[in-house]
């Protein structure tokens, strides 16, 4: 990691120093499309490239000079063999995440393999067993935020459930010029950092003047005695960070093409390393047709929360010889991605306002309706001590599985309430043992974990080979955690019984409780992280064990 911080940063100096000549920006836009590789056999290469972006120059991590990586569509049934290549002066790896192959070809350094050291070729080869969209991302030091991951995209043998005319890749991701681990020490000196949409004597004013003396006065001495502050929505903002599509700012403006009648098949992807997005397009109704690569039954909705590692596929019919904005806000609502669907390339539709900023609420403390309980210890199972590395435990957090993200009246949000699986679940046992585990964290100190531990003082979680186990996740931090289970399917307990939906990444809101069933049907030793990748890098990690 020193080497890869000192050259990112050596290069950066030599753009001042005058040797600006060998900078240059992202490859311009080749139709409408990143590049695209597929078949059964790929040769890839990892290496550093300069990249500039929304006017500003970094070192980069490329695979084959692509940032973001290209698009690999693959068949299912077909066995794929991938030769990785690291030309970097630093070990490196990919993680192919949702795919369900065995541990060795996970990608995954000190769990699965040792990882790929400079000038070596790594292997990997696998069957490919299902179908949908999914991504690949390093999983070494901070490569994922600078640049290493792409998308897939597996066609299914059967066909499609869904008819559609034409599909497009919409990758978002967040990009910011600032070392990711001087990103991580600023956090780490001062949580809030990068929250520049603090709460001021001004706003003070205004809720006085919309809740009245009392109610604020009550409002700010709650949140005083926490020491939080309900404006932490997201550890890195738009401060820090530029919100891209398929590698493009919102000036740059992607473009996917349309004919007017046709059924458009959007295959999104949260690649982004600490971002939340609300996604919607303006006057264009969307229809759910699959989440985290598993068919669900069609959703009509307006907008859609997708948490990083999460993919959903959405079919949409623009009837209009005209084009449509996609508009990817920030969860705090510090920035935006924008894309265009057009019938035409070079034109645009107008961009919308943002929504008004979000505030955390006593619900996402996990304190909400407490009158008359036992403040002196949590309700839920097992609660952890607070400890320097546990500032917070929820005293009742609760399932909010059907509640939607923010938005103005009338604008129809999806929930994990509404996803369904088009088909039943291949293990119908119920599960033989409960296993719960508390998210937590210190946010002054920039420390996550489970059960108020990070992955150095944890054991890993033991499960039997065939066996049928049920996750009890509890948020008891105030952001959202979304947390991946690498091998193995996590069918969400939403409320569907039988017909419960297969994801591979789960978002925890603030204060939630939830949970979901795992059949152990594939042995190894496999990671079970957040998805925020400085809350993975700070402790929110464990190690799963099948055998």
């Amino acid at each position: 990691m020193n080497t890869v911080i000192s050259r990112r940063r050596l290069l950066v100096a030599g753009g001042v120093l005058g040797i600006g000549s060998a900078l240059r920006p992202l490859p311009a836009v080749a139709g409408t499309e990143r590049p695209v590789l597929s078949g059964s056999h790929f040769d890839l290469e990892i290496a550093e490239i300069p990249v500039t972006i929304a006017g500003k120059t970094s070192i980069a991590t490329a695979l084959n000079g692509s940032v973001p990586g290209p698009i690999l569509r693959w068949r299912e049934g077909d066995t794929v063999t991938i030769s990785v290549t690291n030309r970097l002066t630093v070990p490196t790896s990919i993680h192919w995440h949702g795919i369900r192959l065995p541990t060795a070809m996970d990608g995954i350094p000190g769990l699965s393999f040792p990882g790929i050291m400079p000038g070596e070729t790594f292997t990997y080869r696998f069957p490919v067993k299902q179908s949908g969209t999914f991504w690949y991302h390093s999983h070494s030091a901070y490569q994922e935020q600078t640049g290493l991951f792409g998308p897939i995209v597996i066609e299914p043998a059967a066909g499609f459930a869904q008819r559609f005319d034409r599909d497009h890749v919409v990758l978002l991701s967040d990009w910011s010029a600032e070392d990711p681990a001087d990103i991580l020490g600023n956090l780490k000196f001062q949580s809030d950092y990068y929250n520049y949409g603090r709460r001021t004597a001004g706003t003070f004013f205004d809720d006085i003047r919309r809740d009245g003396l009392g109610k604020t006065l009550s409002d700010r001495l709650e949140w005083g005695k926490m020491r939080m502050a309900p404006t932490d929505i997201l550890d890195v903002s738009g401060a820090a960070y530029s919100y891209l599509i398929n590698g493009r700012t919102p000036d740059a403006n992607w473009t996917g093409l349309f004919k007017p009648g046709e059924r458009v098949r959007l295959r999104i992807v949260n690649a982004a390393s600490m971002t939340v997005f609300d996604l919607r397009l303006p006057d264009l109704p969307m229809s759910v047709v699959s989440a985290d690569g598993n068919d669900v039954e069609p959703v009509a909705v307006d907008q859609i929360r997708i948490a990083p590692a999460e993919t959903y596929d959405v079919i949409v019919e623009p009837r209009e010889d005209r084009p449509y904005t996609l508009f990817a806000q920030a969860e705090d609502r510090s920035g935006y991605a924008r894309a265009t669907l057009s019938p035409r390339l070079g034109l645009e539709a107008p961009i919308p306002p943002m929504d008004p900023r979000p505030l955390r609420s006593m619900a996402d403390m996990g304190m909400a309706d407490m009158a008359g309980m036992d403040m002196s210890r949590s309700m839920a199972p097992n609660p952890p001590e607070e400890s320097v590395e546990v500032d917070n435990v929820a005293m009742m957090p609760m399932p909010r599985l059907n509640e939607a993200a923010d938005a103005p009246e009338g604008r129809r949000v999806l929930t994990y309430a509404d996803l369904r699986a088009t088909r039943p679940g291949t293990d119908p046992r119920p599960p033989s043992r409960d296993i719960t585990l508390h998210l937590t964290g210190n946010m002054e100190r920039f420390i996550w974990g489970f059960d108020g531990k990070k992955f150095t003082e944890a054991e890993p979680i033991h499960l039997a080979l065939g066996e049928r186990v049920r996750f009890t996740l509890i948020n008891d931090t105030m952001m959202e955690h979304p947390l991946h289970l690498h091998g193995l399917w996590s069918e969400l307990d939403n409320g569907q019984d039988e017909f419960r939906p297969y994801k591979h990444t789960i978002n925890v809101k603030p204060g939630e409780s939830l949970s979901f069933l795992v059949t152990a049907d594939e042995p190894g030793r496999w990671a079970f992280h957040c998805h925020m990748l400085f809350h993975m890098a700070t402790g929110m990690f464990r190690e799963v064990h099948v055998s």
